[in-house]
């Protein structure tokens, strides 16, 4: 397949560039460790020679190899035998291997954590939420003394309800693994407000769960709140609806309501379920959620190492570059996708050859807009929003609003063979 040779149209000329930093609210917990260890001792008692299962996902949390051998250490310390199992549900492939692949390139591997990672597919039926929706769990986990999770609580990026991304989803899909992935999604995200708490507590009900370790990360990718929530808790609901509210207050955002053009510089599995996070971009793939940016066309240059080619969500776009295109492995995308039943977002939009004309392709399309004056908004990923680059026809608007600091004068951008210098 070739891409377009733009040196056969007229000349795209790109407006100037300055780079901003977005303010948002800064609060950390500076010592992980000793945060978990100064509180978790009264919610593993009575654990000796128990076999703990750790259920740990496939997002990039902040810090979730220092908290998983936290907790690991912690419940060894008691007697416990912990080990880990991956509670992603499709992800990795739907493969034992390449669930195990996904945990590594967050540094977790048993080497790293002192315990073995039983990360087997099989999953064993508690019941049924409703007549023809069983529902599914990790047999690896089902058969231990104990079952501890680790989840990030946060908007998901489909739907909106009570509870979304977090104790309940991880519960009944992440460890339901590819067989409890996909008896929830064949229903819809139509129903996710309601399957998601619902299977999560009857989960919480059935199992011998013993409590999630929360976690709430600010809108620097930085772990700003740690709690533990007992059983009787997750079933209750309350706390998890609070802990989301209060991650819905401080994720990052673009500061910037209205443009033409959004560059993203990397998608990926470990940033989000769609690549890219829709409560940032507004690049929603269902009509279950909206909010964000709005805006004519979006670029995405290039996807994560720790996607391990899956490249899901990239469907949202308009344009990408042949370098994200060439580190599609297809059969790990339309496993997820197929999964999920939303084949949207494993749908390939353009290729350019390079990120310079990538980002001139997008400037071309968007119909009644000089080329100089494009409105444009490049962002690294939808985790790492405090510096982004703007183009010079906002810089009015950057101006006016307090919670963005301009940090360079406008200039042209350079590129190396297709590749932008000034990012």
């Amino acid at each position: 397949m070739e891409s377009l040779d733009l040196n056969s149209f007229s000349e795209i000329r790109l407006p100037k560039f300055f780079k901003i930093r977005q303010k948002f609210k800064k609060d950390k917990i500076e010592n992980i460790s000793y945060k978990i260890r100064g509180r978790i001792k009264p919610y593993i008692i009575n654990l000796r020679n128990k076999r703990i299962a750790v259920g740990v996902g496939s997002r990039g949390i902040a810090n979730i190899n220092i908290i998983t051998r936290t907790v690991v250490d912690s419940l060894k310390e008691e007697g416990a035998v912990p080990f880990i199992v991956p509670a992603m549900g499709s992800h990795g492939g739907s493969t034992e291997s390449g669930q195990k692949e996904i945990l590594a390139s967050y540094g977790i591997t048993e080497k790293s954590m002192g315990v073995s990672i039983n990360a087997s597919m099989d999953v064993q039926v508690i019941g049924e939420y409703e007549p023809g929706l069983p529902v599914y769990i990790s047999k690896s986990a089902i058969s231990a003394d104990g079952i501890v999770i680790i989840p990030r609580i946060k908007p998901h990026t489909g739907f909106r309800g009570k509870v979304e991304s977090g104790i309940c989803k991880m519960l009944s899909i992440g460890l339901g693994k590819q067989m409890g992935a996909d008896s929830i999604h064949s229903k819809g995200f139509g129903r996710f407000s309601e399957l998601i708490p619902g299977i999560g507590c009857m989960v919480a009900e059935k199992t011998n769960l013993l409590f999630a370790l929360a976690l709430v990360e600010n809108a620097y990718d930085e772990t700003c709140k740690i709690e533990f929530v007992t059983k009787d808790e997750i079933i209750n609901l309350k706390k998890e609806e609070m802990l989301l509210e209060e991650s819905r207050r401080l994720m990052g955002r673009i500061l910037i309501p209205k443009f033409d053009v959004l560059v993203i510089s990397e998608i990926g599995k470990n940033i989000s379920g769609n690549g890219q996070d829709p409560n940032v971009t507004g690049l929603y793939f269902t009509k279950y959620a909206n909010g964000g940016p709005k805006f004519k066309k979006c670029v995405i240059l290039d996807l994560t190492e720790e996607s391990h080619g899956n490249a899901n969500g990239v469907g949202v776009s308009d344009v990408i570059t042949r370098k994200l295109f060439d580190k599609i492995d297809f059969k790990t995308m339309y496993t997820n996708c197929f999964t999920s039943t939303y084949v949207e977002p494993a749908k390939v939009p353009m290729v350019a050859s390079n990120s310079e004309d990538a980002i001139k392709m997008a400037v071309k399309i968007c119909n009644g807009i000089k080329n100089e004056d494009t409105k444009i908004v490049w962002i690294k990923n939808t985790m790492k929003l405090e510096n982004i680059l703007v183009s010079e026809p906002l810089l009015k608007e950057v101006q006016l609003n307090s919670s963005l600091d301009i940090l360079t004068e406008p200039r042209d951008l350079k590129f190396y063979k297709g590749e932008p210098e000034f990012l």
